[in-house]
């Protein structure tokens, strides 16, 4: 008789003997999927100069959000990194704010280091995650982190105003094993053992469907 599995990150309640429990939010990217996206998107972002950031911005939700003073703060860490060298691709969200778009843009524009993703054509955020040399991302997103961390890239969290307990465990539980850091505007390699909810999730199903 088949049971029913469900596969929760571990920032999530939920537990029980038909439960797998992951790191962070399982994920479609692969070592394949990055390898591909480096190829597709290589015009666009070879010509910027090493060592790459990418720039992953989320917005409002029900837990967080962006307002204009953190924006301010974030774009100005922003350009000194490239003022210093790195290079930025950087990608906001549907859900940030247009004055916050307005605030990056006046502060980046100009920067011929600095790439930002106007929404038009071919969303080019895994070319962004294959091209990274780090990995900047905004504390609202789950799978933006989880995806971030699954590259094996040191990933450098951004703080937003707001937060939930759900979103506190999260970030704790990637803090405290090392797999991410806080930002504060300086950037420095450091090694982690990757993500690999999917594949893990993947393995269990496969042991499970063996023993039944």
């Amino acid at each position: 008789e088949a049971h029913d599995l469900v596969a929760v990150p571990a920032h999530d309640s939920l537990r029980g003997s038909n439960v797998i429990v992951t790191q962070a939010t399982p994920n479609l990217i692969t070592p394949a999927v990055l390898a591909q996206a480096r190829q597709t998107f290589a015009t666009l972002l070879e010509p910027l100069p090493a060592p790459r950031v990418a720039v992953l911005i989320g917005g409002n939700s029900r837990t967080h959000a962006v307002t204009p003073q953190i924006m301010g703060k974030l774009a100005g860490q922003l350009k000194t990194l490239a003022e210093n060298g790195f290079s930025l691709m950087i990608t906001a969200s549907r859900r940030t704010p247009p004055e916050c778009i307005k605030i990056l843009d006046s502060s980046l524009g100009g920067l011929k280091n600095a790439y930002v993703w106007n929404g038009t054509g071919d969303n080019p955020y895994h070319g962004f995650l294959a091209w990274a040399d780090y990995i900047i991302v905004t504390a609202d997103s789950a799978s933006m982190l989880s995806e971030a961390a699954t590259t094996g890239k040191p990933v450098y969290m951004a703080a937003l105003a707001g937060g939930s307990a759900r979103f506190d465990r999260l970030h704790n539980a990637l803090l405290g094993g090392g797999i991410i850091r806080n930002f504060g505007g300086k950037l420095e390699a450091y090694d982690y053992t990757a993500l690999n909810d999917a594949a893990m999730v993947a393995g269990e199903i496969r042991n499970r469907m063996k023993m039944s």
